[in-house]
């Protein structure tokens, strides 16, 4: 960043900062979870709900990509904006170089991986004999995009980290519009059903990438040569461990839906919804409840090179305010949310095609019960960013590992044994309430440790007049 730059991120208002850096951010986020939601409503009134289910079971791929691709576009960005702070030029230009070659390279692995292991994927994922060929058809074609999509998501995080978060959240837009435009035609018009709806989104995601690719040719603090993009042993494993959080909060995720896929099906099987109005329904709730988180996140997120700023130069005062500030807002957004499932439960899942009387008996369930501690959830997610932000790798994926993994996989698997397919929906509401108190306790080592580099900070000396 140039100077100017970085004399606003240490001296403008902190809720402007938050405005100007959040807002794009979190555009970004929420276009990029809206890729699968358009989908899912328009194959939903296409195709039917069994087409939604089938979606639902090629998600975890999508989610696998993200989490790899913010691994590095967000640890990268982490990084850059500490670099920047500390005035290492050098080491943000190799970063944002080693960054371009790891997603490259990733993405084109992963499509590889995920074609070869495409029945093993949709079987662990819960495909149902009802909805297998509908998965099979839309994962074939899904996956052409998934280089793209790994490219294009993981240099939004770089591209916010350099300064310029409105340039990512309009390649993003665009690539959604045109996902949007194109998907009723594909479906509808050109009578494509499932390879459409893929197809769409793959074009979607293929703009979006090249103009990432695009703007690294001007961006306002990184120079990168040939030497940039040789991935450099030293480099990477500063800024990696740094995207570690984002990394567990998308791949957390997928486990959650393989498990949670699983469990629907069989214990649904065993109840009057049957295996495929659960699995649908959940996938729904599913993909709405990453709309909000997608808001949390790009709160936090996009705050993060003001926070790395400031923390890398010593300006603690405003480190503090920033937690404190993102934090009541975080609780905000997950209060108005929490009302609104509560609330419009059934006329929420109406978006997505209307169904008979289990099914939206289901659905009402299922935003209720799954996410009535969504607020908690909000402020775990903005509290675990914030950590990456300020360097600490650990701790934010100590938040991460215990809500998605040791409290949220054990309990979808055992409350279905006593209360059936209910059972699952318990698991994240329990889960959230015993994340609550380790994020208090962090949240007080954290203020903690700022209190003190604040009172260690030098008092200057007033001026005074010359006798």
């Amino acid at each position: 960043m140039n100077q100017n730059t970085n004399r606003y991120l240490a001296e403008e208002k902190i809720g402007k900062l938050l405005l100007k850096f959040s807002i794009p951010c979190i555009m970004s986020l929420l276009v990029s979870a809206l890729y699968n939601i358009v989908d899912q409503i328009f194959i939903g009134r296409g195709v039917g709900y069994l087409g939604n289910g089938a979606t639902n079971v090629v998600f975890p791929i999508t989610v696998i990509s993200l989490a790899i691709a913010l691994m590095i576009g967000d640890g990268c960005a982490a990084y850059l904006s500490l670099c920047q702070g500390k005035k290492d030029i050098e080491s943000s230009n190799k970063s944002v170089g080693n960054a371009v070659t790891l997603l490259v390279l990733t993405g084109i692995v992963m499509t590889a991986v995920f074609a070869v292991l495409k029945n093993q994927i949709l079987t662990a994922f819960g495909a149902t004999e009802n909805n297998f060929a509908l998965a099979d058809e839309y994962f074939n074609f899904i996956i052409i995009g998934i280089p793209f999509f790994v490219v294009g998501n993981g240099l939004n995080s770089i591209i916010r980290a350099d300064g310029s978060p409105k340039f990512a959240m309009i390649t993003t837009l665009i690539g959604c519009l045109l996902n949007v435009i194109l998907d009723p035609i594909a479906i509808f018009v050109l009578g494509w059903g499932m390879m459409g709806a893929a197809l769409a989104t793959i074009t979607g995601q293929i703009v979006t990438a090249v103009c990432g690719l695009v703007y690294l040719t001007r961006a306002k603090s990184v120079k990168l040569d040939k030497r940039s993009f040789i991935p450099d042993r030293n480099i990477i494993s500063k800024f990696m461990p740094l995207g570690i959080s984002s990394f567990l909060t998308q791949i957390s995720i997928v486990v959650i839906m393989g498990v949670m896929n699983n469990v629907l099906v069989t214990y649904g099987a065993r109840s009057k919804y049957g295996a495929d109005i659960p699995l649908t329904v959940v996938g729904i709730v599913m993909k709405v409840f990453q709309i909000v988180i997608s808001v949390c996140i790009g709160i936090a997120a996009g705050s993060q090179p003001v926070i790395g700023y400031n923390y890398g130069a010593g300006e603690y005062k405003r480190v503090k305010e920033l937690f404190t500030t993102i934090v009541k807002v975080e609780a905000i957004v997950g209060a108005v949310a929490l009302v609104f499932f509560e609330a419009f439960p059934l006329q929420i899942t109406a978006i997505f095609g209307s169904e008979d009387g289990l099914y939206n008996e289901f659905a009402v369930k299922a935003f209720r019960i799954f996410l009535s501690m969504i607020i908690f959830t909000c402020i775990q997610k903005s509290v675990s960013v914030f950590l990456q932000a300020l360097g600490k790798p650990s701790m934010a994926m100590g938040l991460s590992l215990l809500r998605e993994f040791i409290l949220s996989v054990p309990l979808a698997i055992v409350l279905p044994m006593f209360f059936g397919v209910e059972g699952a929906l318990y698991s994240a509401p329990i889960a959230d309430v015993g994340t609550l108190i380790a994020v208090v306790i962090m949240s007080a080592i954290t203020l903690k440790e700022l209190n003190k580099k604040i009172s260690e900070e030098p008092v200057a000396e007033p001026i005074t007049d010359a006798a």
